[in-house]
């Protein structure tokens, strides 16, 4: 099937206006301050968003049925790029991590009472979300299967006890899509059922907002306790025991978006860059004239080109229904380190000035380093990619000795039936002789007895 990753005339355009917002009403808001919070939190929230929905840009991502664009994944990539231009920008079109990860599984998954109760108002802006599957160690973290967090059910629902911790978004979170384990023990690859929880459920509070590096994802990171926290049945999201299957319905795409929006990131730290290195002159030529300058120039422009690429290709697989897990691994572990190339670059090439306040850089530095671990780290991909590959290759090598075989026993086949048509052909010709010579002795034992005849009544001539 050929693959088609061009956009339309409404989706560029759409796009075009995302930019021309972005720059104009979110970028001076992110100018005058230092992370999501010194900025004003709700406040900020709030203001921004507004103004979004005025524009017509926010929540491009979910379905008109809910006052979004109903954008595919495809079609997303070139206005959440857009909205990446600023750290505020995701936040302002309703499309940062984790509120846009969430609307999806709830699109996909949550019963129509659910979309109600939850979806629409997380799609309006009304609340924020998050999704609690990563535990203290040993529970699950790269490993999800190392689920510790158990839920037990009781009268009328479920009782769910654990520890979370890194849950992104939780503090001031509306509710929470909490992981638990329904069945089997830690290590096994099943029995892990999702649950809608209310942030006023008694039963779950955040202990401890995590000081991490970045600072640009409202709500932080934080650490939640799941203590005698009872839920209805109706709370439980999808199937019971499903949650690994529905996890990735979630993360696959989720990490397409965050490379989408780092992306916008990516390139306006290129822009820093050209800019400072055609202004800049030193030992009588601009920087830009140097070729060690431009060498580094190249290599941004090169890895952009093919994180834009690779996320392209995932999010069409994923649009076809394909399960996208070696597209989006490949493209999630070199977005990461293409995008953390591509600042640290532009910070190099900038000197003292990118290391300053007076150009975003160093804030750059800060929340893109996170990202090659976030949703699962560099490595963990590239051992996925790999095994991935080496189970391929395995699967086609016993193709092609499977096919050799069937070829072989094809061939000793036909030798077996050109024996077989040889040996009935010799037992034939062998007849053919017998035949020959029977019928020559009785012709000669003929001519015999006509010429005995002949001698007895005499010569006719």
């Amino acid at each position: 099937m050929p693959v088609d990753l061009s956009h339309d005339p409404r989706v560029t355009e759409l796009a075009e206006r995302t930019a021309r917002f972005v720059r104009e009403v979110v970028v001076p808001e992110e100018e005058r301050h230092d992370g999501v919070a010194a900025a004003g939190g709700e406040a900020l929230r709030t203001r921004l968003q507004a103004a979004a929905k005025q524009a017509g840009l926010f929540a491009p991502h979910v379905s008109p049925e809910y006052g979004g664009h109903g954008l595919d994944m495809r079609d997303r990539t070139t206005v959440f790029e857009e909205a990446g231009w600023s750290l505020f920008g995701p936040l302002a079109l309703n499309i940062a991590a984790p509120d846009e990860g969430n609307m999806h599984l709830l699109e996909a998954v949550a019963s129509a009472a659910q979309k109600e109760r939850y979806l629409r108002p997380l799609a309006q802006g009304e609340v924020r979300s998050c999704f609690a599957m990563t535990e203290p160690a040993p529970g699950a973290g790269s490993d999800p299967a190392a689920l510790t967090t158990r839920a037990t059910r009781v009268t009328g629902g479920w009782r769910i006890d654990g520890r979370k911790w890194f849950i992104t978004g939780a503090d001031g979170a509306g509710f929470t899509i909490c992981m638990a384990r329904t069945s089997g023990e830690p290590g096994d690859r099943g029995g892990a059922t999702m649950f809608l929880v209310d942030a006023a459920n008694p039963g779950t509070k955040v202990v401890r907002h995590i000081s991490t590096l970045d600072e640009s994802l409202y709500g932080g990171h934080c650490e939640v306790v799941f203590d005698d926290c009872v839920v209805p049945d109706e709370a439980v999201l999808g199937e019971v025991d499903k949650g690994y299957e529905y996890a990735q319905v979630r993360l696959g795409p989720a990490r397409m978006t965050h490379c989408m929006r780092w992306l916008g990131i990516a390139r306006r730290a290129q822009q820093i860059a050209l800019t400072r290195a055609a202004s800049r002159e030193l030992f009588g030529s601009r920087l830009a004239d140097l070729g060690m300058a431009q060498g580094m120039i190249a290599d941004s422009e090169i890895d952009i080109a093919a994180a834009r690429a690779l996320t392209l290709q995932a999010c069409w697989e994923l649009d076809q229904g394909r399960s996208g897990a070696q597209s989006t691994a490949i493209a999630k572990a070199f977005t990461a380190e293409a995008v953390w190339r591509v600042v640290d670059r532009a910070l190099q090439i900038c000197g003292s000035l990118g290391v300053s306040g007076d150009v975003p850089l160093n804030r750059f530095l800060r929340e893109v380093r996170p990202f090659r671990i976030y949703d699962g780290p560099t490595e963990t991909h590239r051992w996925a990619i790999a095994r991935r590959a080496i189970r391929r290759n395995e699967q086609s090598h016993g193709n092609d000795q499977a096919r050799g075989d069937e070829q072989a026993r094809g061939n000793e086949q036909a030798r077996g039936a050109e024996q077989a048509h040889g040996n009935a052909q010799t037992h034939g010709d062998q007849q053919v002789r017998g035949d020959q010579q029977a019928h020559g002795d009785q012709q000669a034992h003929g001519d015999q007895q006509i010429r005995r005849d002949q001698q007895a009544h005499g010569d006719p001539r």
